[in-house]
C-alpha cells in the first residue's frame, strides 16, 4: 500500500476498504459502543471503563474486516488516518451519506 500525502487522499481508499455493508455495520456498532463506554466512564467517574473502548472499537471493526471484507484493516499500516476515517465514516453514516 502506498503512502498518502493527506487524509483527503487516504479517505477514498478507506471507503473502498469498507465496501461490504456488513463490515460498515460492524464499524458503526463498535464506534457506538466506544461512545457508550466513554459516557459510562464519565457518568460513573470510573476510568476503568475506558479499557473497553479500544476492545469494542477495534474488536468489531476487525471482525468486520476478517469475516466480511476479507481484507487487512488499514489500522496496521495507517493507524492515525484509519482512526480518523472511522469517525468520518461514522458521522457520514449518521448523516445518511454512507449507507449501512
Amino acid at each position: 500500500m502506498s503512502g498518502y500525502a493527506s487524509f483527503r487522499e487516504f479517505y477514498p481508499f478507506y471507503l473502498n476498504e469498507h465496501s461490504d455493508l456488513r463490515c460498515r455495520r460492524m464499524h458503526f456498532a463498535g464506534s457506538t459502543l466506544v461512545l457508550l463506554v466513554i459516557v459510562i466512564a464519565l457518568l460513573t467517574r470510573n476510568a476503568a471503563w475506558l479499557w473497553l473502548a479500544p476492545v469494542a472499537g477495534y474488536g468489531f471493526a476487525w471482525i468486520g474486516h476478517y469475516v466480511f471484507e476479507k481484507n487487512r484493516p488499514a489500522t496496521f499500516t495507517h493507524p492515525l488516518y484509519s482512526l480518523m476515517g472511522d469517525w468520518v465514516m461514522y458521522w457520514q453514516i449518521l448523516r445518511g451519506k454512507v449507507s449501512i
